[in-house]
This record gives C-alpha cells, structure tokens and sequence, in this order.
C-alpha cells in the first residue's frame, strides 16, 4: 500500500494542463468492442483505472497499439469469447468498476456478455438495476450464477423498444445505448443522462455509423445499424480534475492558471466555486485562480445558509462534492453540502474534523461546514484514502494544513488522477510517495 508525506502550507503556482476524462475513457475505451474495425482514441489519461480496462480488452484479444503516452488504436476483430468465461476475466472485471461498461458492447455484438458484481470506491451502494433492467428490455436474458457469482446475459438478437430509465444513470445509460446501436429497430430512451461525457459517447458513436438522435437531452432515439466502422476520438478534459485544482488553489493561498479545459463543457461547476467565494477568471478556454488570503460563502438572497447538492446534469456532478466541502472548511461563513447519490462519500469528515475543520455531520447525505476564514489552520494528520474523490479532498487538506501529513492507500488516488504527486511537486507542493 503506497502512501503519501505532504509537507503543509506551501502555496502553489504556475500553469497546469488537466488530463483526459476518466469516465468518458471508460465508455470510450469500451464502446471500440463495437466494431472490428480500427478506433483511434487521443487524450486517454495514464491512470490505473483506464489502464486496466485497456488490459482487460487486450486480454480479450482486441489488438492496442500505444501511438504515445495518450493515444492509443484498438482493434476488436479477433475477440476471444472464451476468455470472457475465464476466472482471470472474472477476477479483474470484479476489481475494475468500470468494467460493466463491457455489457452493452458484448452483448450487442456477440450475444453474450458475464458481468460479476464488481468493487470499486467504498462510497455506499452503487444500484446496478439500470444497466441490467435496461438491456433485459431489448431482448437479452439475464441469470445469475452462483457458481461464479456474477450475471450471464445472453441473446440471439436484441430488438429495439421504449423505455423509461429508473434512474439517470450515466454508465446505465451508456450500456444501453451501445446495447442499442446493434439492435433491431428503434429504441426510445427517457429519463437518459445528457452529461458531456455521454455526447461525447453518442458522437463517437455517430461517427461510426450509428443513428442516434436528441443527444445532450434526456430522451435518446436510436435506429438500429447492423454494423459499424472505425472512427478517431478526441476525449474532453476532465472536469472533476478542473474542479479540484480550482479548490486546491483557494485552499492554498495559489495562484493557478488551469489550461485548456474545455470551458463550455464545464456546466455549472466555475459558478458553484464562485458562490464559495473563490475567483474563478475564464481566460479564452483555461481558467485562472488568482491568489486569495481569504474568501467568503455566499447566503441566499433572504440571509439562510447556502446549500451545494449534486444533481443530474447541467446539475453538479456528484464527484466534486468532497472537494467543495474540504474548501469549505477555511472559508468564511457555513454551508450545507448535500450528497444525495452516495450514502457513504460523506464519511471521510472524521479526518477532517481530527485536523481541526469544524463540520456537522447531520446524517449519510449531509453534513454542515462551519468556515473558519483560515484563522485556524488545519492541523496535519495520517489518514487513509476510501475512494478517488475523499483521496483528493484529504491530499488537498493536507497541502493546507500545518506540519506534515502521510495519507494512505493513495492507489485510490492514482485510479482517477494522473501522476498527482508530480504534476504538482513542479509548481511548488511538496509531495513525496512511499
């Protein structure tokens, strides 16, 4: 288990570039199991999670050839079913969250597709219905097997239907879309998630051949091709990266310019800083954080304390709520946070609260942070990283805090942020691994 020893109160600057989306990689990387023809992907980011679903169709036999650091082709015309029914495929799809992405793409194409419950972040239930509920729709049939504890889809053909998602799930969403590309008819989804990450899915898609109609909006049309041909990517920045440097800046008293980041496919995440208080200055398509001592949390406009809660997008996404709520803690002012999608991501505020931050826990899905204006620095700590997003609001912490703090099973980290340690180490953090 590697860790991290951050030395606190050290203030950055400089410019940074922000990696390619993590989770539009996973569909991406994914939806290339569509075609046996050759798909070019660019800006795919050097993280554990998307390397390890790069393995995965390697070992699959979809041919990946590294162009360079982020740029791969893949090439899915020699894909090996049997190896989908081995206990190695079982073992690494488990330990790969991302690997349900696999589903829509396998059962399309080929008819049958395994699916074991998989691990991920220790974030609270993570419903799978959609996914399965969504695909059982268009014709495939779902069993559980308890011989090898995972679900077995299988399907002659798959024919096109109406539906109306439970939930606005975006990988639920995007599994059945790549379900339904393949399929035999028209497929009408409601409810569908309209994050960038999805468009950038259906364009892709589009661009190999598929017919897919009401991209951005909640209700998706999707004509069905029998076939579809090779494309070449481009995967957006990732905004939950964006997001965090924005808060790191403020929390450390740094002067930051945030580069290409794709500002129109931001949403609402700069203006959510901003009724932190934090200045946020777009600069053509990077955003620059100026230096601030101190910075303060807007109320609404009758005085009562301000609430930040996730929504479906152009809602805040989910993932950036941990670090909203640890730049809260040096603001001035209070905020209520409100995770409302996962009952366990707030139960990292413990360490907070150990280091000195005053927040109220008030259940799973809130909690209410007292700013303290920096008056009282946080104070250094050891910590363990649960998830990707607590990992990254603690590594902020303690950049902030005073003396010199260690945070554990930082493997979490590297799933969603790309050679983290490095990148800031070169604008003045002093970060190192063990």
């Amino acid at each position: 288990m590697a860790s991290y020893v951050i030395e606190g109160s050290n203030s950055l600057k400089g410019e940074i570039l922000v990696q390619g989306a993590k989770n539009e990689a996973l569909q991406i990387i994914s939806a290339t199991l569509l075609t046996d023809q050759e798909v070019t992907v660019r800006n795919i980011p050097d993280i554990l999670d998307v390397n390890n679903l790069i393995d995965l169709l390697r070992n699959m036999g979809v041919r990946v050839n590294r162009l360079s650091s982020d740029v791969c082709t893949f090439q899915a015309d020699n894909v090996n079913l049997e190896y989908i029914k081995s206990e190695q495929f079982l073992e690494k799809s488990r330990a790969l969250r991302g690997s349900v992405l696999l589903v829509g793409p396998l059962i399309s194409r080929f008819g049958y597709a395994v699916f074991p419950k998989p691990g991920g972040d220790k974030i609270g239930r993570r419903r799978l219905d959609t996914h399965l509920v969504g695909i059982q729709a268009l014709g495939a049939n779902c069993e559980y097997q308890t011989d090898i504890h995972a679900y077995e889809l299988k399907a002659e053909k798959l024919s096109g239907t109406y539906m109306l998602l439970d939930e606005a799930s975006v990988t639920g969403t995007a599994n059945i879309l790549m379900a339904a590309v393949l399929a035999e008819g028209t497929t009408t989804i409601y409810n569908a998630a309209c994050e960038p990450y999805l468009q950038q899915v259906s364009k892709m898609l589009q661009r190999m051949g598929a017919h897919i109609e009401g991209i951005g909006s909640n209700l998706l049309r999707i004509e069905g091709v029998k076939s579809l041909n090779g494309c070449e990517h481009t995967m957006l920045p990732d905004m939950i990266e964006v997001g965090s440097f924005i808060g790191m800046a403020a929390m450390t008293a740094s002067e930051l310019l945030i580069k290409d980041v794709s500002v129109p496919d931001l949403g609402i995440i700069p203006a959510s800083f901003r009724r932190l208080g934090i200045t946020v200055e777009q600069r053509g398509d990077d955003l620059f954080i100026p230096r601030q001592e101190h910075y303060e949390i807007d109320t609404f406009m009758d005085g009562s304390i301000m609430t930040i809660a996730d929504a479906p997008w152009p809602g805040l996404t989910p993932d950036l709520l941990s670090v909203f709520l640890v730049v809260a803690t040096q603001a001035k002012g209070s905020v209520l946070i409100h995770q409302k999608m996962f009952e366990s991501r707030l139960f990292f505020v413990d360490k907070l609260i150990d280091m000195g931050a005053q927040i109220i826990l008030c259940d799973p899905h809130r909690a209410t942070i007292i700013g303290l204006d920096k008056r009282v620095p946080l104070r250094a700590a050891s910590m363990v990283s649960p998830d990707i997003r607590a990992g990254i609001a603690l590594l902020i912490a303690a950049m902030s805090a005073e003396g010199t703090s260690v945070i554990h099973n930082v493997e979490q980290i590297d799933r969603g942020y790309q050679a983290i340690d490095t990148r800031l180490n070169a604008l003045g953090a002093r970060i190192s691994r063990l």
